[in-house]
């Protein structure tokens, strides 16, 4: 099983540390790719207009300016640079350290700078979304689609992938529809059901959480997760088809 996350919005900058060690990185092969889009991010958050080329307020100004000394920034897990909703719920600190071998090996972050990275390799703290454009790059998704899909394709095959990802972070890799499972979040009130933001992150770190601390079979197949699901939540599965994956709805109370 592997648990596929968006990377938060939100960052904690390492404090102390060696900056970014490109070889030790999970899915070398996508190392050129990263660089240039590394060195894209660092001249448009160079530029007098940075802040409206990146669609961010002005509170984000030093993590705009951070990106121009990327190179050279400490780097660190990315369990520790990643914060917010979803990686709180997820809580990798409280985990055992055999849960946290578990998160290591099971937890994929879809990065609009790193293509994807697994929650041990360290990087610095930076600021960009996937639904930005950057020069000589083009769309993050668009510029990512096809790298993932061969740099991903011997990592996922057999395995159930659980899908965290939000909307902007899924149009970057669409991994193969009979073996995914997207998760969705609702709450339901007098039958009337009501798709979540907030609570659809924090739900979904949650779910990442149980499925990695839980004990018994890991699910390998969409009933599986189905079940393992049942025991916090109401939930229910919709099949997918040949090109669009299945789905886990969790119903909140509301």
């Amino acid at each position: 099983m592997l648990i596929l996350l968006p990377p938060s919005e939100g960052k904690t900058p390492a404090v102390r540390g060696s900056a970014v060690d490109w070889p030790s990185l999970s899915f070398p092969e996508l190392n050129s790719c990263r660089a240039k889009v590394l060195d894209a991010l660092g001249t448009v958050s160079a530029h007098e207009d940075a802040l409206a080329l990146l669609g961010v307020g002005a509170s984000l100004q030093d993590d705009v300016r951070r990106n121009t000394r990327l190179h050279a920034e400490p780097a660190a897990p990315a369990h520790r640079i990643y914060s917010g909703v979803l990686y709180d719920a997820l809580g990798y600190k409280t985990l055992t350290a055999a849960q946290r071998r578990n998160a290591d090996a099971s937890v994929l972050v879809v990065s609009a700078l790193w293509g994807v990275i697994r929650f041990g390799d360290s990087v610095p703290a930076y600021r960009l979304s996937m639904g930005t454009a950057l020069p000589d790059v083009g769309r993050l998704a668009s510029f990512w689609k096809p790298q993932l899909t061969d740099a991903l394709a011997g990592a996922v095959e057999g395995q159930l992938l659980v899908d965290c990802r939000s909307s902007t972070y899924a149009a970057a890799w669409a991994p193969p529809a009979a073996q995914t499972v997207s998760v969705n979040v609702f709450t339901e009130v007098n039958g009337v059901r009501k798709v979540v933001s907030h609570f659809a992150k924090h739900t979904r770190g949650e779910l990442a959480r149980h499925l990695l601390v839980r004990r018994g079979k890991t699910p390998a197949t969409p009933p599986e997760l189905l079940k393992a699901t049942r025991e916090v939540w109401a939930a229910e599965l919709v099949e997918g088809s040949a090109r669009k994956p299945h789905a886990l709805n969790i119903i909140l109370p509301g």
